[in-house]
């Protein structure tokens, strides 16, 4: 009875909109700017905003956050250990909280920022900027280990859980799949897929694990073809998967 859908802002970013269609009430994931969610509101009188789930401190997910509380009056979710805005319950790992009826678990992905969190239901993994569609996010705050332990977690829940990210990031992150992977039919495949959709303004989300597990070079550490890659480009024999998840990540950030 849940609807999700998804709000446009910014160049890139994707607010998560969650619909319960008994309640009137809706929810909405890492609002950056208020604007588009208030005029969504606006635009449909009978639903109420009941609650705000955060997964990290970064401007473009929490910027919207104070308006919208103040607005809807909203019940604000957010890293128990980052500063977030008008939050009113602090969550950490494996924390369980019940939004729109629905039981989400907290997981704690260190790596983009040291707190940050996502959230999981049998199907559905609401993870910010951590696990992107074939790529990851950049480590401001934690190291390599973290993210690769942070992603070790992800790519361990089952394969048809659908990955709910928060920016419009595939097709670049599909080029650096490609250089990483050039002889990847799967990755080859995807790129066909994703240009597509976006020649015709659509968007490539949500992901799923198993495509991911095929596609994402950041998931795919103890293929031969990706470590000998990121030893090529390092110079080094990346003996441990986070050594292989370090040296890729270097060069994406480069690439």
């Amino acid at each position: 009875m849940i609807q999700i859908s998804a709000l446009p802002a910014f160049t890139d970013n994707y607010i998560w909109l969650l619909q319960d269609h008994r309640s009137h009430r809706c929810a909405v994931i890492d609002p950056g700017d208020a604007t588009p969610v208030l005029a969504w509101l606006e635009n449909h009188p009978e639903w109420v905003l009941s609650d705000i789930l955060v997964t990290h401190h970064h401007h473009d997910h929490v910027g919207g956050v104070e308006q919208l509380k103040r607005v809807c009056g909203a019940t604000v979710y957010g890293p128990a250990n980052e500063n977030i805005p008008a939050r009113d319950i602090g969550l950490a790992d494996n924390d369980r909280i019940t939004v729109l009826g629905w039981e989400l678990e907290v997981f704690a992905v260190p790596g983009h920022t040291l707190g940050h969190i996502a959230f999981y239901r049998h199907g559905l993994l609401f993870c910010g900027d951590t696990l992107f569609a074939a790529g990851c996010g950049r480590l401001f705050e934690g190291t390599p280990h973290q993210m690769y332990t942070s992603l070790e977690r992800l790519a361990a829940l089952p394969d048809d859980t659908l990955i709910y990210c928060t920016h419009e990031y595939t097709q670049s992150n599909l080029r650096f799949a490609q250089a990483v992977e050039p002889d990847n039919l799967d990755i080859a495949e995807r790129v066909g897929k994703v240009a597509q959709l976006r020649a015709h303004g659509k968007m490539t989300l949500p992901s799923n694990l198993a495509l991911e597990k095929l596609t994402n070079p950041f998931l795919r550490t103890a293929e031969t073809s990706v470590k000998q890659k990121a030893d090529e480009r390092n110079g080094r024999d990346n003996r441990s998967g986070a050594e292989v998840f370090a040296s890729l990540r270097a060069w994406k950030d480069t690439f």
